[in-house]
């Protein structure tokens, strides 16, 4: 019997959020007996406030590694505040400055450190949580070593010339997790060869919850059109176009509330923004919540206003509940949603589009009914969670020594 794959993911991440989500779905569903898998990351994150990233991965059986980061120097803060100011006059020469600071003092030590781990633990694949630029010291590291790599990008990717020629010379494989994200690599420069889709997922077998005792606890009553949000409160999600669209369906006199379920830096500024709107009264913020789920099924239409997906969770859980959506035309959101038929797309920082698309599901609940049923269906047929984890073992099989 052939021994399972030794792999080691790497994730550089901060804070717990949807990619973290997907990729623990991967991990607990991975076929144990083909693949031997140890996570390294840098910090061991909260899950809100009752659990942290080392705690889930152990109720998994899943082993983890922290390779904790020192403090950015003094040296390299100044240096870079003055490549900033020195060459503001030239956007390209001031960028290759303030990334070849970050190459010394973060980037190249961090993967002499990774080629240590690689080496001593025997691994046979290097794989990548995130999107190429957030892993360059697992891309030096594995290029040294000859570990083999694939790269599993969970947004739009941001790259430049240096980024794409070293995705080019060490990935085997990156996984888009949706077809947007496959065409923005292979746009940024990324060999064609090298990139395939596998589509994020979601398992339909698990327990839905009831949203009627959530809605009952949080004063909801049976009259108010639910809209809601979930995710981190920051200016990524565009939620104080959120606010200022509810603002006018306020106006309207529509009986609207909306949830905000997360926590993140933003949400001072969305609370003061609340008060000035005057929603006090209609907006409720919940806070992180480990199980989101049942909030969302207190919404009667789930909004993502973000600038930027790759192909969103949230999304899909609200569609698998039956529920209509609204979210912004980017990458990964509108490759989910079918315009017309399970929701609506608006443009990103659109306040009055998004109003506009909100009034009108705010007072037709037969078209929101639709909508849902519209979705779930769409869910049913293309983003199972089976689908989703075959495809990825399928590419890491391949692709390890």
């Amino acid at each position: 019997m052939t021994r399972p794959k030794r792999i080691l993911l790497l994730d550089t991440g901060n804070e717990w959020g949807g990619g973290t989500n997907s990729m623990f779905e991967l991990l607990k569903r991975i076929d144990r007996s083909r693949f031997d898998v140890t996570c390294l990351f840098y910090r061991d994150y909260p899950k809100g406030r009752d659990s942290c990233l080392s705690a889930e991965l152990a109720a998994i059986g899943i082993p983890l590694v922290l390779m904790p980061q020192r403090r950015q120097p003094l040296w390299a803060k100044l240096a870079k505040e003055l490549a900033r100011g020195v060459l503001a006059w030239h956007p390209d020469l001031r960028t290759a400055a303030v990334r070849s600071i970050e190459q010394g003092w973060r980037v190249r030590p961090n993967a002499q450190r990774l080629m240590q781990y690689l080496q001593d633990g025997g691994f046979d694949l290097l794989y990548m949580n995130n999107q190429p630029r957030s892993n360059l010291e697992g891309y030096l590291a594995a290029d040294r070593t000859g570990v083999p790599v694939v790269q599993h990008c969970r947004i739009e990717p941001v790259m430049d010339p240096q980024d794409v020629a070293l995705v080019n010379r060490v990935a085997r494989k990156v996984i888009g997790v949706s077809n947007g994200v496959v065409e923005a690599l292979v746009r940024a420069g990324v060999q064609p060869e090298k990139c395939m889709a596998v589509l994020n997922g979601i398992d339909p077998t698990q327990p839905l919850p009831d949203g009627a005792p959530t809605r009952e606890g949080l004063g909801l009553a049976d009259r108010d059109v639910v809209f809601g949000a979930v995710g981190q409160l920051t200016e990524r999600k565009g939620l104080r176009y959120l606010l200022q669209a509810t603002a006018r369906l306020v106006e309207q006199g529509l009986p609207v509330r909306l949830l905000l379920v997360g926590d993140g830096p933003q949400r001072a500024e969305l609370e003061a923004l609340t008060t000035r709107l005057g929603l006090q009264s209609h907006v409720v913020f919940t806070g992180f919540q480990t199980q989101p789920l049942p909030y969302t099924a207190a919404m009667d239409v789930c909004v993502l206003a973000s600038q930027s997906e790759g192909l969103p969770r949230v999304l899909l859980e609200a569609m698998l509940l039956g529920k209509p959506v609204i979210a912004t035309r980017v990458v990964g959101s509108r490759e989910l949603v079918d315009e017309g038929i399970t929701g609506r797309l608006v443009p990103f920082a659109d306040p009055v589009g998004l109003a506009e698309a909100m009034t009108v599901l705010c007072r037709d609940p037969a078209l929101r009914q639709r909508m849902g049923q519209a979705g779930r269906a769409r869910v049913l047929e293309h983003y199972t969670i089976d689908r989703y984890v075959r495809g990825v073992e399928a590419i890491l099989e391949k692709a390890a020594r």
